[in-house]
């Protein structure tokens, strides 16, 4: 995440030297107990430093504005750099290596002797990862001349926020603009309190001190597969309770969801879909859950684990922000309701990231905090949602871009589809790992990308090139077109549009 910072905070080629923000509005005292006001002029105060904040806050700086950016936690860098995106990921990685060393190296011809798992060391090496990015921001952040501030951020106006501290003081910001990048928190499940011992949330799924015998999710869609992942190769025997009729939640095309459950299924997680949690109640031993079926009420079951994973999504976090003082709306989902520019009905007031509309992704986030402050800089806002990538980093990856079939079935629009199966890759296949797909969607009319999904190793990787593509409006011959290395994986996603603008692809 920091390379993307240092590469895409520089000035925007789209923002004249003319357009940098000069303007500067005069503090404003306060005698309130215990509180001042920050000393100087300050343009835009960002409310939280997650992907989108830290972000926003150095591009502002970089485009000439004072900026401060409030944080209420101790460290920077939100929940994914504290408990999300980073920590999961090097759990990821290195239960999977740990996976191979355990069942699959003896395949490939490595004989080892006998595989330990120092579950210590693995969460000290995801430690060691979080502090080095989160410190990292800190660093840019000094460098660009941000100011932090540490403590909860409310807005008292529409040019003012105040900022409550832990030691009972508070600080009056008098401001040009107000950018609001508070997040998500985790959506609590009725009826089962966490308490990240037993009942735990994606944080304590992240912290546990010993592998449980089994585990049960309730929810199967990123976080839930993602993190029972990382759970079944380190040897728990992990089931997912899913209400919905798939995996991988919204968004996943229906037939890349069945190929990924099957995958899944064979690496041993265990799957009940259709299917809703009525109660979870503590034992001595640890928790039982009873469930019955979504479509039949009268075909009930209890399960019984050690631990219960509850990962049912996300919800907007806009606790003790001042909205209604300044008389901010939120949607009937909780989100900030703001205009094509990230602007609220204040105009001095913006908002980006995971507590307004769309996906709720880091990169979301961050490419928002860039293009909001470059509009507050007299830029131009211009963001697709409909390139924006999707990943889910289990192993094998999944990832997608743009429409689905099932979504462009619901819109009428007529389209052809490419596909190529990993285990036809000289990459896949000479490296033994077969199980994936790559499925493209075009116009019928046009040969225009209209989405691109896949399964694959490093397919967080290879849908940056699907991505760019439909960003660019290319066709799928476009990309059949182009020269690939030869052997690699990204020979599949040229295989399946040649499929698709040509009808069949030529290794296959």
């Amino acid at each position: 995440m920091l390379p993307f910072v240092r590469r895409s905070c520089g000035i925007s080629s789209r923002i004249p030297e003319a357009l940098k923000w000069t303007r500067h509005i005069p503090v404003v005292g306060t005698s309130i107990t215990r509180s001042y006001a920050t000393e100087g002029e300050v343009d835009l105060v960002v409310i939280g430093s997650g992907p989108g904040g830290y972000v926003a806050s150095i591009k502002a700086a970089q485009l000439g504005m004072k900026t401060v950016c409030i944080e209420k936690e101790k460290t920077l860098g939100g929940t994914c750099l504290n408990v999300g995106c980073i920590p999961s990921k090097a759990l990821l990685n290195n239960s999977h290596l740990y996976h191979q060393a355990k069942a699959d190296f003896k395949n490939r011809g490595i004989e080892v002797g006998e595989v330990k798992l120092n579950l210590e060391k693995m969460m000290e090496q995801k430690s060691t990862a979080v502090k080095t990015l989160t410190n990292g921001i800190a660093h840019l952040f000094k460098q660009n001349k941000v100011t932090r501030v540490d403590g909860h951020g409310s807005i008292s106006g529409p040019n003012e926020v105040t900022v409550y501290k832990e030691d009972g003081s508070s600080e009056v910001i008098q401001t040009k603009n107000i950018l609001i990048a508070t997040g998500s928190e985790v959506t609590p499940f009725p009826g089962a309190e966490v308490d990240e011992k037993v009942i735990i949330s994606s944080t304590g799924a992240l912290s546990l001190n010993r592998v449980p015998e089994k585990m049960i999710l309730i929810g199967a869609g990123v976080i839930g597969v993602e993190l029972g992942s990382v759970w079944s190769r380190l040897g728990s025997e992990v089931v997912a309770i899913e209400f919905l009729g798939h995996i991988g939640g919204l968004g996943i095309d229906m037939e890349v969801s069945k190929n990924f459950q099957r995958i899944l299924q064979k690496q041993g997680v265990k799957f009940k879909l259709n299917t809703m949690v009525t109660s979870a109640v503590r034992t001595e031993g640890g928790i039982k859950v009873s469930v019955e079926s979504a479509k039949d009420g009268s075909k009930k079951e209890e399960i019984e684990g050690d631990v219960l994973l509850v990962c049912v999504g996300r919800r907007p976090y806009t606790k003790r922000l001042g909205l209604e003082k300044v008389g901010i709306p939120l949607d009937p989902r909780g989100r900030v309701v703001v205009n094509e520019r990230f602007q609220t009905n204040v105009p001095s007031i913006y908002a980006i990231g995971d507590c307004i509309h769309g996906p709720m992704l880091a990169h979301k986030a961050e490419d928002e905090g860039i293009i909001c402050v470059e509009g507050i800089a007299g830029g131009a806002v211009h963001i697709d949602y409909n390139c924006v990538p999707n990943v889910i980093y289990t192993h094998p990856e999944v990832a997608w871009v743009g429409k689905t079939e099932e979504m462009l079935k619901e819109e009428g629009v007529a389209y052809k589809i490419g596909k190529f199966p990993l285990s036809a890759n000289s990459r896949a296949r000479t490296n033994a790992e077969i199980d994936g797909i790559v499925k493209v969607l075009s116009d019928k009319e046009t040969d225009r990308l209209l989405g691109c999904h896949m399964i694959a190793p490093a397919a967080g990787e290879l849908i940056n090139e699907a991505t760019l593509a439909m960003e660019y409006g290319a066709s799928s011959e476009d990309i059949a077109r182009v020269c690939h290395a030869h052997p690699t994986v990204s020979e599949a996603l040229r295989e399946a549009n040649i499929a698709a603008y040509a009808g069949k692809a030529i290794n296959f």
